[in-house]
């Protein structure tokens, strides 16, 4: 089921498949760290992508010196993510939740551009890079806004550090952070924490039930640049393949559901979500589809 071609004059045998699978169907859109890769944010488990030890919420949480350095991090490496934009992956997928074709998008990704690129049904599963939450007090606050605190406390230190590589999670890779000074909590001094699932945290009930809902009422599923590796991703596509709805994934490089995918596609998210919003547009404009009686 693989197919390893780049985007041509002619659709890739994989990608039409795909097209008369989802042609007539509503489906729920999964996405990974992959689709956003074209808009300038590095994923962690590319083919390319370098070897990353994200921290943990055990190491943040319980390290005041790990949270330190993460927070001197984030401080430079979340204003990247904040100037990126929607690439034609996250606009394909908008165009098809116009067409019909999608009843929602379940990203892993914090980085909100669904949402920019207008996508109206978003469950964030993981999170998004512009909400802190206080540990303590449950109180959240814009990132916007800690930013504005973290500069008062730290002047120019954003500006002072040189280009640095950045993580998918707004984090960015820098050193000689022993000076940066945290902000904690301005109503009960608790630790504040990027609104973001870490890894060895869970993602929160109500928010898993809610997209698993979301797909149930879907009549297949389409996966987009995710390794689904992680179970927080996999979890769906077992549950559409063990309640008989077609599975679509998308991703350059395997995945842990290829194996229960009726289709899957091995090349670039932005090509080929392009390719298959613009079929599926043809074939509802066509007289006698849906679209046209």
């Amino acid at each position: 089921m693989l197919d390893r071609s780049e985007p041509g004059a002619t659709m890739p045998p994989a990608v039409s498949r795909a097209v008369e699978l989802l042609a007539g169907r509503r489906v729920t859109v999964l996405t990974g760290a992959g689709i956003s890769t074209d808009s300038g944010i590095p994923d962690y488990r590319g083919p390319d992508s370098p070897p990353r030890a994200p921290m943990t919420y055990q190491q943040f949480v319980g390290d005041p010196d790990r949270r330190r350095h993460y927070w001197a991090r984030n401080h430079v490496g979340w204003r990247h993510v904040h100037e990126t934009r929607p690439n034609p992956g996250h606009l394909a997928v908008r165009r098809m939740e116009d067409l019909g074709g999608v009843n929602g998008v379940i990203t892993q990704n914090v980085d909100t551009l669904h949402e920019v690129a207008g996508s109206r049904n978003v469950i964030d599963l993981h999170g998004r890079y512009d909400r802190v939450i206080c540990l303590t007090c449950g109180r959240r606050i814009s990132r916007d806004h800690l930013a504005e605190r973290l500069d008062a406390l730290n002047p120019g230190f954003a500006d002072d550090v040189p280009d640095a590589e950045i993580a998918p999670d707004a984090d960015a890779v820098i050193e000689a952070t022993a000076h940066f000074r945290v902000a904690d909590c301005e109503h009960c001094g608790g630790i504040l924490k990027p609104e973001i699932v870490y890894f060895g945290e869970n993602v929160p009930k109500a928010r898993v039930e809610k997209a698993f809902a979301m797909l149930d009422d879907a009549d297949g599923l389409l996966v987009a640049g995710s390794s689904l590796t992680v179970m927080s991703g996999l979890r769906f596509v077992r549950r559409a393949h063990k309640t008989d709805r077609p599975i679509v994934i998308v991703n350059r490089g395997s995945t842990r559901g290829d194996d229960l995918a009726t289709v899957k596609i091995d090349r670039g998210c932005s090509p080929t979500l392009t390719t298959m919003a613009e079929a599926l547009a043809t074939r509802r404009t066509r007289p006698g589809s849906p679209a046209t009686g």
